[in-house]
């Protein structure tokens, strides 16, 4: 089933004012709008949006669990040729040998287990898949997930050992509290990162709501979903 032409040309609007937004958030950072990419968040909507993002020129999608980007993204013949997968959302062990059969880019890795589980199912698919560890930069809301900064440096050594490729890292602004110092934190983080590891350069921070800030501390990598396909809410 394909989108609506009333459907298409919402998200064609709102994709339209996050492309604005990235502009001006890379122009006042003083950063080429090249290095930052968008990665569209379809959790809780329809294959039709999906492939309807595409022909609008989306060429990075993400999903957040695991059981829903099975079944999106293993419609027809699979992952729309040309795309680039992502999965944002925290791993089950048990369910990282299915996501590395659909997953390009794993921005979530938080621990050891999920590490090894993710190479071992990759390895299984004959695929390469890039890993980001995530960053825990609250340290108390354990349901959002992420390493503790100290425990970085060893899964980062982890992710290489196991024959992933090591994208960089990744992070969630804390909730109700200015997302700028968390992401300044993080790209001291990822500066520690690029020093042992140099191809390791990307930055996976900011969503609809802070995208700004994270543009200006150097993200490379952002998450949007509802700026562009609307409430979820409504959708589950």
């Amino acid at each position: 089933m394909s989108a609506t032409p009333e459907r298409v040309a919402e998200l064609q609007e709102r994709l339209a004012a996050v492309h604005a937004r990235i502009d001006a958030a890379c122009a006042a950072a003083g950063r080429p709008r090249e290095e930052v990419r968008l990665v569209v968040v379809t959790k809780y909507f329809p294959r039709s949006d999906l492939d309807a993002l595409v022909g609008l020129g989306v060429r990075d999608v993400a999903e957040s669990r695991a059981q829903e980007a099975t079944a999106k993204l293993a419609e027809g013949d699979g992952p729309p040729p040309g795309v680039r997968t992502h999965f944002v959302g925290q791993i089950q062990s048990n369910k990282a040998g299915e996501i590395a059969r659909l997953a390009d880019v794993v921005h979530s890795l938080d621990r050891a287990k999920v590490v090894r589980a993710l190479a071992r199912g990759a390895q299984a698919a004959g695929r390469e898949v890039t890993g980001l560890v995530q960053v825990d930069l609250e340290g108390s809301d354990a349901g959002r997930g992420g390493a503790q900064p100290q425990d970085v440096p060893a899964l980062v050594d982890l992710v290489v050992e196991s024959g992933l490729r090591l994208g960089g890292v990744m992070a969630v602004a804390p909730r109700g509290a200015d997302p700028a110092p968390a992401f300044a934190r993080l790209a001291e983080l990822a500066a520690q990162v690029r020093a042992e590891h140099p191809g390791a350069v990307m930055i996976s921070a900011g969503m609809s709501g802070d995208l700004e800030q994270a543009v200006a501390h150097g993200a490379t990598h952002l998450r949007v979903g509802s700026a562009i396909l609307g409430d979820r809410q409504s959708h589950r």
